[in-house]
């Protein structure tokens, strides 16, 4: 594991920084260090949570027992992260299940289909055929519970997001930002292009654990009718 920084934040927490540009490279060892902390935890160790380029680390101050020489917790939780990622891969665990996430695009769970495709120049056919052409990686997970940040969607369907964002999306519609693309777990305000919906749940809170996808594993969308998703979303009630 190469030279990492850490920040504290506040006193309960550390931030580690793997690297400054986000891409699958560094995202992959962010992955691999927060799997390896999980597998080894030391006294305190309570979550780890991985992000685009930077890990953050959350400890119990009262079940840390500070050895005398180290002056502040901070530093000690350092040295001991330090020693335990030492011997970390570099990647994670290979991930062989790719999740397929069904996706009605376009008309109502679709509404900026149309924007995209003009802002690109394509058809509303070519932007659906490209954005279900590839598997996306999970970066992280945020905004709400279970809410998949997608990184690598192609420059060639890329869109800016809405200057004034709106005030209800519907759970399960799947936005584009530039070029990033992910979905709503909840009816939540937000300012993406949405060009389709999914009739997944994605957010559980009665399952453990309470989300359908996790940071570093691979998705593929894939397109479905009105009448398929209609079908998906009635056996979920």
């Amino acid at each position: 594991m190469k030279q990492l920084t850490m920040t504290a934040m506040g006193d309960s927490a550390l931030l580690i920084q793997f690297g400054e540009s986000i891409g699958e490279e560094v995202n992959a060892e962010v992955q691999a260090a927060a799997s390896h902390l999980e597998r080894h935890p030391f006294p305190g160790f309570l979550e780890c949570i991985p992000s685009f380029t930077t890990l953050t680390l959350y400890y119990d101050l009262l079940m840390l027992e500070r050895p005398k020489g180290i002056e502040t917790v901070f530093e000690y939780v350092c040295s001991i992260v330090e020693e335990l990622l030492r011997d970390a891969p570099n990647r994670p665990s290979p991930k062989r299940r790719v999740a397929l996430i069904p996706v009605c695009y376009g008309g109502l769970h679709g509404p900026d289909l149309a924007y995209v495709a003009e802002v690109n120049g394509r058809s509303e056919e070519d932007v659906v055929r490209i954005h279900t052409g590839q598997d996306f990686l999970v970066y992280a997970l945020g905004f709400a519970p279970g809410f998949p940040y997608l990184g690598g969607v192609p420059e060639s369907i890329a869109a800016p997001r809405k200057s004034t964002p709106r005030l209800s999306i519907p759970a399960g519609s799947v936005g584009i930002a530039g070029t990033q693309t992910g979905i709503y777990p909840l009816q939540t305000p937000g300012g993406w292009q949405i060009i389709g919906r999914t009739p997944l749940a994605l957010f559980l809170p009665d399952q453990d654990p309470p989300v359908l996808l996790e940071s570093g594993q691979l998705i593929r969308f894939k397109a479905i009718s009105a009448a398929e998703y209609n079908r998906i979303a009635g056996e979920r009630e």
